[in-house]
């Protein structure tokens, strides 16, 4: 029997970067991952395949509606789908294939098969003939991630009623594609078919898209996504689906109380992910499951069971992949006797979309609803010279600080170049920083980053300089 000091469950960003870590440290470690390719969710079916997509989408969008304007005459523009998602996959597969060149870096040995404890210290790797081997692990990490979540009346037949994993590799663009959930991931999905061509129905049963961002984000992007020609139907309950042959009826309650019904050809389901531990057979190891089908971690993310620990989208708190790979730098640490910590109010949350959002701490209903006295300042793009000579003028970035101590508590922004300039408000906050240091920091010009120092300056004492 193979004997490993750490022994991790699934390969996504929280599981193979555990392992790099361990390794790193000094443990003897093994992988365990139940597909032929490494990466998890995020790389194969999720983060990058789903960004090469909105990448291309947003050049064959740009070819169509903006290369004119720049003075940049293409002729008629022509869309092959094929070798869009052949370039998606070639992405992925040079991606997932960087993972495996990482393992065997780092002396980390590969297990391809389910991975179910049979006690504490020892897992069962189940392969795809049917064969299996047990090892031995003096700790483990479950790392096992999410699966899409679906509606119980709705039977996905993965051909016309889709997840976004068969989303990423449609063989045409849908004439009307009807989106079930206003997430993150479906409004995603929902821009890159929008700019291919298709019309996009989004349904929402909250009274908002990306309900759990700012309300601010929230409005503008709906109001981008309109221009564009998204439509939206908030505060609607989805009361059945139906195909029948290529034609797919959704119909939902309106918030008056009727029935709205649209007929699209395809219909994306996009209404969360759940945890997924099927096969783990984590009672055996005495690791305790919540109601919410969640392993039950503590503040070290260790499980019931004290030599047994849990990261990602497993456990509690948001599903982003970032947030897997920080919990599982954290586990490989403490399992070395180090003193690491995370933050979870700082861990960003973005939307790659086009404008992209993106945002940092707490939300202006956050604050109100826990009676905390802020200020708000916040910054056009359209006012930016940056931005006007690039033509992306949509959105802001909006700073809430601390009334008395002006601590920055919450960074908001939507417009270009978002998903990277949030690092900055990321930074700033780890450190502590006030509107007013912000605001001091010289921003080089002409740049993006320069609405995050007038947004500052905009918190502090309405000092914006160019509105």
């Amino acid at each position: 029997m193979s004997q490993f000091d750490v022994a991790i469950i699934g390969s996504g960003p929280g599981g193979y970067v555990a392992a790099i870590r361990c390794a790193q440290l000094g443990f003897k470690t093994a992988i365990i991952e139940k597909y032929s390719v490494l990466g998890g969710t995020c790389l194969n079916v999720g983060c990058i395949p789903s960004k090469a997509l909105l990448a291309s989408s947003h050049h064959y969008h740009d070819a169509v509606a903006h290369f004119e304007e720049h003075g940049i005459e293409v002729g008629k523009v022509k869309l092959n789908l094929e070798k869009m998602i052949g370039r998606k996959q070639a992405v992925v597969d040079q991606t997932t294939g960087g993972i495996k060149f990482l393992m065997d870096k780092n002396k980390i040995t590969v297990f391809e098969g389910i991975g179910s404890f049979e006690d504490a210290t020892h897992v069962k790797v189940t392969k795809n003939d049917g064969s299996s081997e047990t090892i031995e692990a003096k700790y483990s990490i479950i790392a096992t991630g999410s699966k899409p979540s679906n509606l119980p009346f709705i039977t996905l037949d993965k051909d016309r009623l889709i997840t976004s994993t068969e989303a990423l590799k449609l063989k045409e663009v849908p004439k009307h594609l009807v989106i079930i959930g206003g997430g993150v991931i479906g409004i995603e999905l929902g821009q890159v078919y929008l700019r291919l061509g298709a019309q996009v129905s989004v349904v929402e049963f909250m009274d908002r898209i990306i309900p759990g961002m700012d309300a601010s984000l929230s409005k503008e992007l709906t109001k981008v996504l309109k221009k564009q020609g998204m439509k939206f139907y908030t505060s609607h309950k989805v009361k059945s689906v139906n195909r029948k042959g290529k034609a797919v009826t959704v119909e939902a309650e309106t918030p008056k109380g009727e029935i709205l019904s649209l007929e699209g050809d395809y219909c994306l389901v996009s209404v969360g992910r759940r945890p997924y531990t099927d096969g783990l057979n984590a009672d055996k190891a005495g690791v305790k499951v919540t109601d919410r089908g969640q392993i039950e971690v503590n503040d070290h993310l260790q499980t019931s069971v004290s030599n047994i620990y849990a990261i990602g989208d497993v456990v509690r708190g948001a599903m982003l992949a970032h947030k897997a790979e920080e919990e599982g730098v954290m586990v490989a640490e403490i399992l070395a006797g180090q003193k690491p910590h995370i933050d979870y109010n700082l861990i960003p949350g973005v939307v790659y979309t086009w404008p992209e959002v993106a945002a940092v701490g707490k939300t202006e209903e956050q604050l109100k609803e826990e009676g905390v006295a802020f200020k708000s300042g916040s910054f056009p793009f359209k006012a930016l010279g940056r931005a006007r000579a690039g033509g992306d003028t949509d959105g802001f970035v909006k700073i809430l600080a601390d009334t008395k101590t002006d601590e920055v508590l919450g960074v908001h922004m939507i417009g270009p170049r978002c998903a990277d300039l949030i690092a900055e408000a990321v930074t700033a906050m780890e450190f502590r920083a006030s509107a007013e240091d912000i605001s001091r920091m010289s921003h080089a010009h002409p740049t993006f980053a320069e609405a995050v120092k007038e947004a500052a300056l905009a918190a502090t004492d309405n000092r914006a300089l160019h509105v």
